[in-house]
């Protein structure tokens, strides 16, 4: 047997590498000269960045993301920094090197138990949690939780009703008193310039079911959008989706509005059952003389006669106390 006791280091061999890898390090590169974007849609891996804002000076640049950005994901709202061409011709290609940090981030679970987020958009201002009036019929409960996803996140909820041509409000308002924001009834072919005074300078986002009329509200709102528009069925009384991804639109008078594809539902696994009540404020006020660890939704509960007291809307704690079922429900 071969003695070691007189070899050093040099005798042995390590252990090889790959051929070809790159040594590991903890430096990452310096990117200067980028420049900043906008992101507007996103297609399988590819994004639509606008690098100049203004109504007669917008250019479109498409890239990808850097290997240095890892599994981060890039959304529609992402301001972003870019390198490589961005001339934004048809056959460039930029890279996205940095997303910057985002002021929100809405995003809804499939349901109230699944732990797998599903983000929707970034940096959004306000969300118009739209609902028809008729065909398909207004969910309140859906609206409840948009306001809930919206006010976690800091981003002013905004209701809007559309189809006012065919059904009345009063009944939908009078379910929605209590809830502590602005609501628009709309129609084809209205007046739409108190809602655009709302969303002018400001990242909107309009979220709702399929059929609703989001679409169709876009065009209202940028006439040079062109957003495809769809119909309901007639046997399930939902609507056909027409669009199938996110899409930024600037606005003529500022700002941006975001058209998303309709969803059939809206889960808060994300929000604890615990923190629903701060989302409920005109209820809150009520829970001082709640027991202690009061849950809610339960018969010791101080909500009842608060309400009742108060004169409040009973949906509104009704829907609290879906809410907190929902979210309490075991895995």
């Amino acid at each position: 047997m071969a003695n070691n006791r007189y070899k050093d280091e040099d005798d042995f061999k390590s252990r090889p590498t790959r051929s070809g890898s790159r040594p590991r390090s903890k430096d990452r590169p310096e990117y200067k000269n980028t420049i900043p974007g906008f992101v507007t849609a996103v297609d399988r891996g590819r994004f639509t960045v606008m690098v100049r804002e203004g109504e007669n000076d917008e250019a479109l640049v498409y890239a990808i993301k850097a290997r240095d950005i890892g599994r981060k994901g890039v959304l529609v709202g992402d301001r972003v920094e870019m390198q490589g061409d961005t001339t934004g011709n048809p056959d460039a290609l930029a890279r996205i090197v940095t997303v910057k940090e985002r002021t929100s981030l809405l995003r809804r679970s499939a349901d109230d138990v699944d732990d797998s987020e599903r983000a929707i958009v970034s940096n959004a201002d306000q969300v118009l949690i739209v609902q028809a009036l008729a065909d398909p019929t207004p969910r309140i409960r859906f609206i409840d939780r948009c306001v809930v996803a919206a006010l976690a996140e800091g981003i002013k909820p905004i209701v809007v009703l559309t189809k006012a041509d065919l059904a009345n409000d009063t009944d939908i308002r009078k379910q929605l008193d209590g809830l502590d924001v602005e609501i628009f009834t709309v129609q084809q072919e209205m007046d739409l310039t108190e809602l655009k005074k709302i969303l002018q300078n400001q990242i909107s986002v309009a979220i709702g079911h399929s059929g609703v009329g989001k679409s169709t509200l876009v065009n209202g709102l940028a006439p040079l959008a062109h957003r495809p528009t769809g119909d309901v069925n007639d046997v399930t009384g939902r609507g056909r989706h027409t669009s199938t991804q996110a899409v930024a639109i600037h606005l003529p008078d500022g700002g941006w509005i975001i058209d998303t594809p309709g969803v059939r539902s809206f889960g808060l696994a994300h929000i604890k059952a615990e923190d629903l009540i701060t989302f409920f404020p005109e209820l809150e006020e009520g829970i001082d003389d709640c027991p202690r660890a009061c849950s809610h939704n339960e018969a010791a509960c101080s909500l009842d006669a608060f309400v009742e007291k108060e004169k409040l809307n009973p949906s509104r704690l009704d829907s609290l106390r879906r809410l907190i079922t929902s979210l309490s429900a075991p895995e």
